[in-house]
């Protein structure tokens, strides 16, 4: 979350923009000269646009006072691509395709790093789709996608790749904050303003963007509006700030630590684990003296290299007594990202009997412990019924065999340099959580333990409310037809619901 950290731009007041010999400056030695640079003063202000063209200059920059057919590269803060070719095609300045639209990000690394670093998506400055059709006729209009989009996750989808991370990271911490408080109403108001953000093709530049957008009420538009002036939202700052919200953060961070006993924590005035590591009248779980134990390895991210190596060790032992079972990497893992806080797996086998299943997961650990790579395990027993009727609640857990488990994984099984390894260790702790789920089950697990939490939560709300079904990890009951609509695929769900198949990567909700 980076809101904190965007730079100051001083107070929002109009000045008379100042070029030509007044922001001349003593002259510096240009190290790249290839690169042109022009700094817009737009929405940063006169004195910091001064400042910052001097550091430039400093560092070896060619920085241009005013705008001219030599510029390469205009840097902008807080202003989208968009917005950048209106204030260009006002002060009648013609563009070419090879110039380039930047963010105030790019040349702070550029200006750390004493060169030109490498420009990434991230510092490049998005010029919505429908701009160039627009920019010749009348003012631009909200995108005609706004209008079609569905209040639910299951209907949209949303890849990694996030336009509006500004938002969303602020939404996302204030629906943290509502957790920790356990305000459902107001988390849920935030997380979906935070979802349907994530699935949008465009950057939000302006309020009259979000007109037709779902999920976003009054609350919500007014932290929009907020970033979008000041670049920062004062209610996400002052939940960054605020005491109970970093230490239940803190708190939280720790294998095994729930809200209950971070709001304990809390009350008795402890502000940091070492003092509660060292507190002798503390007792802890089991859970949490592993989650202390290994804790620099738990809250380092997981990589997809370290996910795969663990995916090796997990088939190798399943298949080692189950030879035709299925083992899959569900979660973050499967819908496409390269980190996440632990691995996930469901293991299923055609062939297999009701005892067999349940004697899987106690073999696998007891072939784990010999060979010494078990570091802490939990193994909840299956109470999973055939016939009952799928939970009603949207956020249900499932009845299904599971371990949740903190593996020791050696450096050497991951294929990758990668790896975050402290010196002179040999191992990370790695979190794992292994569920076995009977075969004929195994397409509803699939689709709850791949997430996101959000799509899976919309997706059985759409169930209820538009299909008058219900569904949950288990099954899909039809109610107006009382029978169960039987599955062997994700995608066999999705056409009972009446819905198009999403991918995987596509419900990063």
């Amino acid at each position: 979350m980076d809101l904190l950290h965007m730079a100051y731009s001083g107070p929002r007041k109009k000045k008379p923009r100042q070029m030509g010999a007044s922001m001349a400056s003593s002259p510096h030695d240009v190290k790249f000269q290839d690169l042109v640079l022009f700094i817009l003063e737009k929405k940063m202000g006169t004195t910091r646009r001064a400042f910052l063209m001097e550091l430039a200059r400093r560092k070896g920059f060619r920085v241009e006072n005013e705008l001219s057919d030599s510029v390469t590269h205009i840097v902008a803060e807080n202003n989208s691509g968009s917005e950048v070719l209106e204030w260009l095609k006002v002060q009648n300045i013609k563009t070419s395709s090879q110039l380039q639209l930047l963010d105030i990000s790019w040349l702070i690394e550029c200006m750390g790093a004493g060169k030109p670093v490498e420009m990434t998506g991230k510092h490049q400055l998005v010029v919505r789709r429908d701009y160039s059709a627009s920019s010749n006729t009348e003012p631009q209009k909200t995108p005609t996608l706004v209008k079609k989009i569905s209040q639910y996750a299951c209907q949209r989808r949303t890849t990694l790749n996030n336009c509006n991370h500004v938002f969303t990271d602020a939404f996302e911490v204030l629906a943290e904050n509502c957790e920790f408080r356990e305000n459902e109403v107001f988390y849920l108001v935030f997380m979906r303003a935070a979802s349907v953000l994530k699935s949008l093709p465009f950057t939000i530049t302006s309020m009259k963007d979000t007109e037709g957008i779902p999920c976003l009420g009054d609350k919500a538009k007014y932290i929009i509006e907020e970033i979008i002036e000041d670049g920062e939202s004062s209610e996400v700052k002052a939940v960054l700030n605020d005491e109970r919200y970093q230490s239940f953060k803190l708190f939280t961070s720790v294998f095994g630590v729930g809200l209950k006993t971070s709001e304990k924590w809390f009350r008795m005035g402890f502000r940091s684990l070492s003092k509660i590591r060292s507190d002798k009248t503390l007792k802890f779980t089991q859970m949490q003296k592993a989650g202390f134990l290994y804790y620099d390895d738990l809250v380092s991210c997981v990589t997809r290299a370290e996910a795969e190596a663990v995916s090796v060790l997990v088939k190798e032992a399943v298949s080692a007594f189950l030879p035709d079972a299925s083992v899959t990497v569900t979660g973050g893992f499967r819908r496409g990202k390269k980190i996440g806080h632990d691995v996930d797996f469901l293991i299923s086998s055609p062939g297999s009997t009701e005892e067999d299943e349940q004697q899987l997961l106690p073999k696998v650990i007891n072939l784990w412990e010999r060979k010494g790579l078990i570091l802490y395990y939990d193994l909840a027993e299956s109470t999973f019924e055939k016939l009952k009727l799928p939970s009603r609640k949207v956020d249900a857990l499932d009845h299904f065999q599971k371990c949740f488990l903190i593996l020791k994984l050696y450096h050497q099984r991951v294929e990758s340099d990668n790896s975050s390894q402290q010196e002179g260790k040999t191992w990370k702790a790695i979190r794992v959580d292994l569920v076995v789920c009977p075969y004929e089950c195994h397409a509803f697990a699939l689709l709850g333990w791949t997430g996101s939490r959000q799509f899976e939560r919309d997706l059985r709300r759409y169930a209820t409310h538009e299909r008058k079904m219900i569904l949950d990890n288990h099954a899909l009951y039809d109610k107006t037809k009382r029978v169960f609509l039987k599955a062997e695929s994700e995608e066999e769900i999705f056409a009972h619901l009446g819905l198009d198949y999403i991918d995987p990567w596509e419900r990063n909700a």
